[in-house]
């Protein structure tokens, strides 16, 4: 799912990278200058990046009823399963990492990691399990609804691991004198739920992404959901967080789409440019967002609600 295949590597290299290094960003666009204008945050406030991204709701008015109303709403069966499935992936990618190291810490390790790897083989269904245990959001799903989630746990795992072992092995047979860390990173390059502090623009210091992909510095957004244009939102935030922090240039993104039907598990990715009119519409809607919050500024109802609403029983009364 992190890992491009053979036909998306020959699209980026001929298409989307070249075009990448190429773009031409304005400089009072780029996070490193989040010192002035209109990067510099007008509001002495701290949103959290999904806070600014998400128009699920077109007006906002979710974010009224949470910030400005107090009103904290319980969490949809979609965002439920969202959670647990992106901790999974994550779950799965440190513990692929951590069987490595530690497998090759032994004598000719190295050369049995592939071993290590397919013993992980078993879904690591700790993540939902705890989640039942502490979460009585989760525990109120139906036994069907539980079964189903954990159906695409499963599903999720056996793909994800089924394309860490190829990418493993790829490398292992280029490279036969290869040492670990350097197996990790060429065969795992992706960091899973990459922190990092929003504070220069406003935003949460306790952000993290889905997934950093850094030899070709993509940021990696996974929606387990229909598609939305919106969605871009999001891989914009990071990469002016992520300039605001190193100040490098970050100019590629993806929106992973997976979606499941029939017990099979569908991917669809859309790589985009993070160029000039996403960064706008991104500070825009920070700025929008937190003069709606300071301001106490009700936005109103939409002419229609989205079916997932965890807000649809409060906004409406």
């Amino acid at each position: 799912m992190y890992f491009p295949t053979e036909e998306e590597r020959k699209d980026l290299t001929r298409g989307l990278l070249p075009k990448a290094r190429e773009m031409v960003v304005a400089e009072e666009l780029r996070g490193w200058s989040w010192n002035k204008p209109p990067l510099e945050p007008i509001y002495d406030l701290k949103l959290a990046l999904y806070e600014v991204a998400n128009y699920y709701c077109p007006t906002a008015r979710d974010l009224y009823m949470k910030r400005v109303m107090g009103i904290q709403a319980r969490p949809s069966k979609a965002m439920l399963f969202g959670k647990v499935l992106h901790d999974t992936l994550a779950k799965l990618i440190t513990a692929a990492k951590r069987a490595i190291y530690i497998e090759s810490a032994n004598p000719d390790g190295i050369n049995r990691v592939a071993e290590a790897l397919e013993a992980l083989r078993e879904p690591d269904y700790t993540v939902l399990e705890a989640g039942l245990k502490y979460s009585t959001d989760l525990s109120d799903l139906t036994n069907e609804e539980l079964k189903e989630l954990k159906d695409r746990v499963a599903i999720v795992w056996r793909h994800q691991l089924n394309a860490i072992i190829s990418q493993v092995d790829t490398v292992l047979a280029k490279q036969p004198r290869i040492g670990v860390d350097s197996l990790v990173c060429l065969a795992i390059p992706v960091s899973v739920e990459h922190n990092l502090d929003g504070s220069f623009l406003g935003l949460s210091s306790h952000l993290s992404t889905d997934a950093y992909r850094f030899y070709d510095t993509t940021i990696l957004d996974v929606k387990f959901g229909e598609q939305a244009d919106f969605h871009r939102l999001t891989t914009a935030g990071y990469a002016l967080v992520m300039e605001s922090l190193y100040e490098y240039p970050v100019n590629l993104g993806c929106i992973i789409y997976a979606s499941f039907k029939n017990g099979r598990l569908l991917i669809n990715k859309d790589y985009h440019l993070i160029d000039d009119e996403l960064r706008q519409w991104f500070i825009e809607a920070r700025d929008e967002k937190m003069r709606m919050i300071s301001e106490e500024i009700d936005p109103g109802m939409p002419d229609e609600c989205y079916e997932n609403c965890p807000y649809i029983g409060h906004c409406s009364r």
